[in-house]
């Protein structure tokens, strides 16, 4: 597929410059950009690998001389990771396969939409619903009953488990798992833990009679809403009575795990290897960095930013930024850290005063 620098500067809704009909193949970072390459040099630090490479055309930042840069036709992005997301649709290749595989087994009350397709080896259950447009590849598990939106992209490997239902326009990266139980055990009488939440770990730790782990099964499924995303080898396990939620507009990172009873808001961004515990909920708009962990049974509030190895043991408020474990304010984790750095100085001084 080729692009004209017009046709992509228009895409992007940004101005072209220069010649402004070279024809593009692909992208390219500067230094080893060809001639058909359109180069990405959206800020300053990237101009001079632009003439380490062969690029005729770029994506450059806004004021940038890119005619003494060497080249002959430059697309200006003011924003340019919104430029970046444009351009990587416009020249990704187009999902490969078409219409339903011979080698896939899709039970016969299962209701394929207009303009479906299903990879080979595939299994599609009894009374699955798969909306129109939905690409389904390779070696997918679609459980009985559950419901997948229009304009869906499953990955291969991903598995969805009875009780689920997606949106429009989800997507699921390869090897998702999505309505697997949730991580639910109980013991005859109050286990250990369950004391030591009590206790805050007092007193003697007494063998149970009976250590037994009896599973409460998980019967709320999962509903993920429209334009979700959910990166390679993530889980989100289902409700034990109502279902497990994520909002609409929400992208889940790879490695992140989803509890059962979960509620995750609208547009927010949970990144690899977090994991949520049960029953927490999470507002809108939420950033959960990564290897974030976030305790069962909490609220984190709206537009909250969790810095990357965070654990949250708290409720969280509104618009908070917060570090640390325990996760505390930014500012208060900050001032903590400086504090601990400066405390082998402070007992060396106190030392010499005695």
């Amino acid at each position: 597929m080729t692009h004209s620098v017009k046709d992509i500067a228009a895409a992007l809704g940004a101005e072209a410059f220069g010649a402004v009909d070279l024809l593009i193949t692909s992208a390219a970072e500067p230094a080893g950009a060809g001639p058909d390459d359109l180069a990405l040099a959206m800020t300053p630090a990237y101009g001079e690998a632009l003439g380490k490479g062969r690029a005729r055309a770029a994506v450059v930042w806004p004021g940038a001389d890119w005619q003494a840069l060497g080249l002959e036709a430059a697309i200006i992005a003011p924003r340019a990771r919104l430029a970046m997301a444009g351009l990587t649709q416009m020249l990704d290749l187009p999902l490969a396969g078409k219409g339903i595989s011979p080698h896939a087994a899709i039970d016969p009350t299962a209701k394929i939409g207009a303009n479906v397709t299903v990879g080979a080896f595939t299994v599609v259950g009894a009374g699955a619903v798969i909306g129109d447009n939905s690409w389904i590849a390779d070696q997918v598990s679609i459980a009985e009953g559950v419901q997948i939106g229009a304009d869906c992209q499953i990955h291969a490997g991903a598995r969805l488990r009875r009780g689920v239902r997606l949106g429009a326009r989800v997507i699921l990266q390869p090897n998702v798992a999505i309505g697997g139980d949730g991580f639910s055990f109980v013991t005859a009488e109050p286990s250990h833990v369950e004391k030591a939440r009590e206790t805050l770990g007092e007193g003697a730790v007494e063998p149970l009679a009976d250590p037994t782990w009896h599973r409460i099964h998980s019967l709320g499924g999962v509903f993920i809403d429209d334009d979700v995303e959910v990166g390679a080898n993530s889980c989100v396990d289902a409700g034990t009575i109502r279902a497990t939620r994520v909002g609409k507009g929400t992208k889940i990172d790879s490695l992140v795990q989803v509890g059962h009873n979960v509620i995750v808001g609208e547009h927010c961004l949970l990144c690899a290897q977090a994991g949520v515990a049960g029953s927490t909920v999470i507002g809108d708009r939420v950033v959960i960095g990564g290897k974030v962990g976030v305790a069962d049974n909490l609220i984190v509030g709206d537009d909250v930013v969790l810095g990357g190895g965070s654990v949250v043991l708290s409720n969280v408020p509104q618009g908070r930024v917060m570090m640390g474990y325990p996760a505390t304010k930014m500012q208060t984790h900050i001032e903590g850290y400086k504090a601990l750095r400066r405390l082998p100085r402070t007992l060396r001084d106190l030392a010499k005063r005695q």
